[in-house]
C-alpha cells in the first residue's frame, strides 16, 4: 500500500498581507476574526464552536469584545433553511451570541483566500475529517488552525507547533485554545509561520511527483517481481 495525500494550490493559497485583506473585505483593522469554513452539517461540530464562544463571552467578555466568528458555508438567507442551518441559528440566539457570530454563506475559491488571510485563526471542531483540506489551505496562508484531534486532522496539525488539537465535542477545551490565541499575538504569528512552512511540502508539484513515483514503482515491480505486494509507505 502506498499513501499519497491531497495537495494544496500554493498559487491560490499563499501569504497575503492581512491589512490588505481586511481592506478588501471591509473588516475593521482592530477586529479579530475567528473563522470556520466548510459544509453546514452536524459532523462539522459547529455547535461546539458556538458553545465555546458562549463560554468566552460569559467568562472573558473583554477578550472577545472586538471579535467576530465568521462561519462560511451553506445558505443562511434561504427562504427555507436546511435543518442544520436552522438549528445553528437558533442555538446562536439561545446562547445570546448573535452579535458575536455571523453566517456569511458559501464563498467561491477566488474570495476564500482573502478570508483565510484576515483570520486570526481557523477553527475546525469536526467530529471526523478524512483529511482536512480547509486546514491545509489555511495553513498555507500562514493562519494557525485549532482542530479536533480526529481523522486526518490528527496528523495534519502538529500540536503547539503549527496549531492546536482539542478533543472533539469539548467546548471548554476549544474555548481555552481560542482564548490563548486571542491573547497572544506572538504565538499566533509563530504558529502561522510554522504552518506556512509545513504546508509547502503539500504543494501539488510534490504530490504529483509522489503519484508518479508510485506508478513507476508498480510498473518496475510488475516487470521484475510480478505478484508481490507493495510495501506500505507514505510520501509525506
Amino acid at each position: 500500500i502506498a499513501i499519497v495525500p491531497p495537495g494544496v494550490d500554493l498559487n491560490r493559497f499563499h501569504l497575503i498581507d492581512r491589512a490588505e485583506a481586511k481592506a478588501k473585505l471591509g473588516i475593521p483593522c482592530g477586529e479579530h476574526t475567528i473563522l470556520f469554513a466548510g459544509r453546514i452539517e452536524p459532523l462539522k461540530g459547529i455547535d461546539t464552536l458556538l458553545l465555546a464562544m458562549s463560554i468566552l463571552q460569559e467568562r472573558h467578555p473583554q477578550a472577545v469584545e472586538n471579535s467576530t466568528v465568521a462561519i462560511i458555508g451553506g445558505d443562511p438567507w434561504a427562504d427555507t433553511l436546511d435543518a442544520e442551518m436552522a438549528r445553528l441559528q437558533s442555538l446562536r440566539t439561545e446562547l445570546g451570541i448573535h452579535d458575536l457570530v455571523t453566517f456569511l454563506g458559501a464563498k467561491d475559491q477566488d474570495i476564500l483566500p482573502w478570508y483565510f488571510a484576515v483570520a486570526d485563526m481557523v477553527v475546525m471542531p469536526s467530529h471526523y475529517e478524512s483529511f482536512g483540506m480547509v486546514a491545509l489551505e489555511a495553513m498555507a496562508m500562514g493562519t494557525p488552525v485549532i482542530a479536533s484531534e480526529v481523522g486526518g486532522l490528527a496528523h495534519l496539525i502538529q500540536h503547539s507547533i503549527n496549531g492546536f488539537h482539542v478533543p472533539s465535542r469539548d467546548p471548554e477545551a476549544l474555548a481555552a485554545r481560542i482564548l490563548q490565541l486571542l491573547e497572544n499575538p506572538a504565538l499566533r504569528k509563530q504558529l502561522g509561520a510554522n504552518a506556512s512552512t509545513y504546508a509547502k511540502q503539500y504543494a501539488w508539484e510534490k504530490i504529483v511527483q509522489c503519484m508518479l513515483n508510485v506508478y513507476e514503482g508498480v510498473m518496475l515491480q510488475a516487470a521484475t517481481r510480478h505478484g508481490e505486494t507493495l510495501r506500505a509507505g507514505s510520501c509525506i
